[in-house]
């Protein structure tokens, strides 16, 4: 049974469809992202979960019950938001407790979940004080406690990083890959952060205009785009114009003016069914930089270094093959390439992807 279902979820305002007959499936104890740019409809979907917004059409179920009618404070759920929603006038102890209180909990048991909660996140010696006498890291962590005490059926998680500075961004991260492995609660994270998306899930949901573009485990939708909307939104991609001159199940064969011929395992375009035009996907970090005639086993071409986009232990260079610019991002030995430098350019036909042409 899944922890949350959606079946021919539509979320309509008005004229307007946020959300376009969305189903999905998320397993028991899973930690799941929607992933999206903004107006993509992540939170709209969230929301509706939680059940602050009820769809238009379709139905909602938790735990294998339809909640499409159950009010926000019947769903057991726990819930952060951007801006964590903590009581200025609380204490710490109370905001967690506040949850409890509600569910009508003795006030004994009460102070010994708070103290479980405060212990899990690591500030057991914060419970007296306030918000305001917190950093924001410290109030994220506040926030979360006060969702998860309530043990909650689920744990919705609406881009509550993104108030963080990038440093502590990523200390967070970790600290609730940690806290959800730990609990084992199913949870739902929201945001557009492609890097969180890729180190805290277990499965990413790709958004885009209210549609589901892909959904699966972050190493194939990253590895494996399923279309160029998610090979240009998550990570640093070439989406090249070519020709499929061939397949036979086993190899896509792929031609460009620029580049010359590919022949690609036919498991890196299975959407790929018939010959003609074609988008040829290359991941910047797969395009290796050598020196001028050096050679692999990968495919080489020649190409020259127009702008180098300093990183530390990486740069981002911006290369021309042809008529073609393309992206390419290296980690660095001892010094980048410099700019105007003629280098060669290898790729691996097993890092490319297929993805049919605009006509197919």
């Amino acid at each position: 049974m899944s922890a949350v279902s959606l079946t021919d979820i539509v979320k309509q305002f008005g004229d307007f469809t946020a959300v376009h007959r969305m189903s999905l499936d998320i397993a028991e104890g899973g930690f799941v992202t929607l992933l999206g740019p903004s107006g993509c409809g992540k939170t709209t979907t969230l929301r509706m979960i939680a059940g602050l917004l009820d769809p238009t059409e379709g139905e909602i179920a938790i735990k294998g019950k339809r909640v499409n009618e159950v009010p926000i404070h019947r769903r057991n759920l726990g819930l952060v938001f951007q801006n964590y929603a903590l009581f200025p006038h609380k204490s710490v102890a109370d905001n967690i407790a506040f949850g409890l209180k509600y569910r009508n909990v003795p006030r004994a048991d009460r102070a010994a979940k708070v103290k479980e909660a405060l212990d899990l996140v690591q500030l057991p010696h914060v419970a007296d004080r306030y918000p305001r006498e917190l950093s924001g890291g410290q109030q994220q962590r506040i926030a979360l406690a006060r969702a998860i005490v309530i043990e909650p059926d689920v744990l919705l998680l609406d881009e509550p990083l993104s108030a963080l500075d990038a440093n502590l961004r990523e200390d967070m991260r970790v600290e609730l890959k940690r806290i959800q492995h730990r609990i084992g609660v199913t949870t739902v994270f929201v945001t557009h952060d492609q890097s969180e998306a890729l180190a805290m899930s277990d499965e990413i949901i790709v958004m885009s205009a209210g549609r589901v573009e892909q959904a699966g485990p972050p190493e194939a939708v990253y590895n494996t785009p399923a279309s160029e909307f998610v090979a240009r939104f998550l990570g640093a991609s070439n989406v090249i114009e070519a020709q499929c001159t061939g397949l036979d199940g086993q190899e896509i064969a792929v031609e460009n003016a620029d580049l010359g011929k590919l022949v690609i395992p036919a498991d890196r375009g299975p959407l790929v069914k018939a010959k003609g035009p074609v988008k040829l996907v290359i991941r910047a970090e797969k395009l290796a930089l050598a020196e001028p005639g050096a050679a692999d086993s990968a495919t080489n071409f020649a190409a020259k270094v127009e702008a180098v986009d300093y990183q530390g232990q990486a740069a981002r260079y911006f290369i021309r093959v042809g008529d073609l610019q393309l992206q390419a991002i290296n980690m660095i030995d001892t010094s980048p390439h410099a700019e105007g430098a003629d280098v060669s350019v290898g790729v691996r036909p097993r890092d490319c992807t297929v993805l049919p042409g605009s006509g197919e």
